[in-house]
């Protein structure tokens, strides 16, 4: 789908060149280690995935001939109205791993309603041979029905044309199909149409498909994918790696996965990534525009959609998670340049975070309830809020940056007493509690399970500076206050069925669930070297190179109760000599910026966009 200037995207290529001899061969080995790595399914899920989504389709007619009957129409005029099923996402793009969900579209037509889809459909899902775990969430975002189906988890969405009937051949990609319809589908309709016009813009599908499975799967092992979480989700990922793709056409996976990182690293932002020219549409809807939407001008990572009406898929990234996200773009280019050099290998690109061994301080945010459906949305409620503390701590003096992880750690305790729910829900965890089975407390009078859902923010805080004497304090009460007051605005909180407590920890005090087996250090004590000065690296300061506990006094924890008013006292500091100089500002001295092969320049990329 080149434009009239006969190229893809938004300015011409970088580079029209075949890759290299050698870009070829790292090509081959980078395959070679997506697939030890577990990234490709077998030929088996791949047959029954096709089964399975056949059988889905038909269903859907059936749901829809249904309703028709019911809305008094011919079985005949019923039958002929169609209903048709359309992935999207990672299954939709061809990058999706073993066991990964199938995002699915039901679109019907106008005689068939929301209400419909989740008493009319939901129920026929629940009777359907081999579903399992058939959930609806007619109050998301997007409404949505969670489902199995022979062992295939499947996400189903619904868009309702103003259509008499659905044709076997309807194209999504005609704007005019928005027309009278309502916003919850429009954004139900929004992804197919991404994914499908996202493959029309890239030089070659194959390319990006595999460029994409290597981005996805580093994202995924760097703690870096999590839309909800401030960094980019699955979407954003694809639209960088296509426009990547646009910048280079002639370029294999390697090649392309190389300049991806150079390239993002030094990304003008608030520059956007385009994959074409934004146009305007039948809608009066928003569509993204800087120049007369301030909340547009305030996004710091702009990837925009490529159909109408077009958004901006990373509006919820923070200073804090840019500056994580161009941390690890740098790291990334620096592997990849090894390895196109021959001194490293891929399996080093995909290496696990450091999450957990990066802070010395990190904020507990610990949900809680009674009751195994409510704990799945009050804490998919408290996790929605997060990116929203992480905003107000970065306002807190003395705080460099506040990084969220980018999921939770669920847990469920058999308690006895009042005492122990009240513990677990401030996630104190006694050896005897964790030790503890259901069939364990059956029978006993106020005994019950409480389920516990941990986010953690690890918090980087500035060095002590030169000649400033005795201990710092930093003072986060306010933002832990806001955000506990947030997440209780929930219309369906409930204060004496739900909790939630915010804490400050110690790294040397987390517990042992955040860590793989064998992944924690013995703790052991850091002996100062004489003269009282610790060594060059902060221990407030994110660094590979430091010691995970050390020889200063333990901070003491203080809980936030979720009946109490949610404040957190201010941190003693342990003292600080020098930074480690990790998340150093780019183009600092120092820093040595990844640089595109000779004669290639990054600023054609964003020269021409306007």
């Amino acid at each position: 789908m080149t434009n009239d200037r006969g190229y893809l995207g938004v300015t011409p290529p970088i580079s029209i060149a075949e890759s290299t001899e050698r870009e070829k061969e790292v090509t081959l080995t980078l395959m070679d280690e997506l697939r030890r790595q577990g990234t490709f399914e077998s030929d088996e899920e791949a047959r029954t995935r096709e089964l399975v989504l056949g059988r889905v389709s038909a269903l859907v007619k059936k749901f829809v001939q249904k309703v028709g009957v019911m809305r008094g129409l011919s079985e005949t005029s019923a039958v002929a109205s169609g209903g048709k099923i359309f992935t999207f996402g990672s299954y939709r793009l061809g990058v999706h791993g073993p066991g990964s969900d199938i995002d699915t579209l039901c679109v019907v037509p106008k005689h068939v309603s929301r209400d419909d889809f989740f008493e009319v459909l939901e129920p026929m899902l629940r009777e359907f041979d081999g579903a399992t775990e058939v959930a609806g969430v007619p109050e998301a975002y997007v409404p949505i029905i969670t489902a199995s189906i022979s062992g295939i988890p499947i996400d189903f969405l619904m868009a309702r044309l103003a259509l008499s009937s659905i044709p076997e051949d309807l194209s999504l990609q005609d704007d005019n199909l928005l027309r009278n319809i309502d916003e919850r589908c429009v954004r139900s309709l929004g992804g197919s149409r991404v994914a499908n016009e996202i493959l029309r813009l890239v030089p070659n599908v194959q390319v990006f498909r595999d460029s994409l499975r290597c981005i996805k799967l580093w994202a995924q092992r760097r703690a870096i994918y999590s839309n909800v979480n401030g960094f980019f989700g699955g979407v954003a990922w694809a639209m960088l790696v296509a426009r990547i793709c646009q910048l280079y056409p002639n370029a294999i996976a390697g090649a392309i996965v190389s300049r991806f990182f150079i390239i993002m690293y030094q990304w003008s932002w608030p520059q956007p990534v385009l994959l074409k020219q934004i146009e305007e549409g039948p809608l009066q809807v928003k569509v993204w525009n800087p120049k007369l939407y301030p909340a547009d001008r305030a996004h710091r990572m702009p990837i925009i959609t490529p159909t109408y009406p077009a958004m901006c898929a990373t509006h919820n990234v923070t200073a804090s998670t840019q500056m994580i996200t161009t941390e690890e773009f740098k790291r990334g280019a620096d592997i990849v340049d090894k390895v196109i050099v021959g001194t490293a290998q891929w399996s080093e690109l995909f290496l696990k975070h450091d999450f957990f061994h990066k802070y010395r301080y990190y904020l507990q945010i610990i949900a809680s309830t009674g009751d195994a459906d409510l704990q799945i949305k009050w804490s998919g409620t408290v996790e929605s809020r997060i990116r929203q503390l992480v905003m107000k701590l970065e306002y807190v003096d003395s705080l460099i940056l506040a990084h969220p992880f980018i999921k939770g750690f669920e847990q469920i305790c058999h308690c006895v007493s009042e005492e122990e729910i009240r513990a677990v829900a401030q996630g104190e965890i006694s050896e005897t509690i964790a030790k503890r089975k259901k069939e364990d407390i059956q029978g006993q009078d106020g005994a019950g399970p409480v389920y516990t859902t941990t986010f953690y923010v690890g918090l980087a805080i500035e060095p002590k500076q030169p000649g400033a004497i005795g201990p710092r304090r930093l003072d986060i009460s306010y933002p832990t206050t806001e955000f506990t007051k947030l997440v209780k605005m929930w219309e369906k909180f409930d204060e004496s069925s739900m909790g939630i407590v915010v804490r400050n920890i110690k790294s040397s005090l987390l517990p042992n669930n955040v860590f793989d087996p064998g992944e924690r250090q013995p703790k052991s004590a850091v002996k100062r070297s004489k003269g009282g000065k610790s060594s060059n690296t902060s221990p407030d300061m994110p660094s590979s190179k430091r010691p995970r506990t050390s020889s200063n006094p333990p901070m003491k924890d203080v809980p936030v109760k979720a009946n109490e008013n949610g404040t957190i006292l201010a941190l003693a500091l342990a003292p600080v000599v020098e930074t480690a100089g990790a998340f150093t500002p780019k183009g600092s001295s120092g820093i040595k910026s990844p640089q595109l092969p000779f004669g290639e320049n990054v600023a054609v990329a964003t020269g021409a966009q306007q």
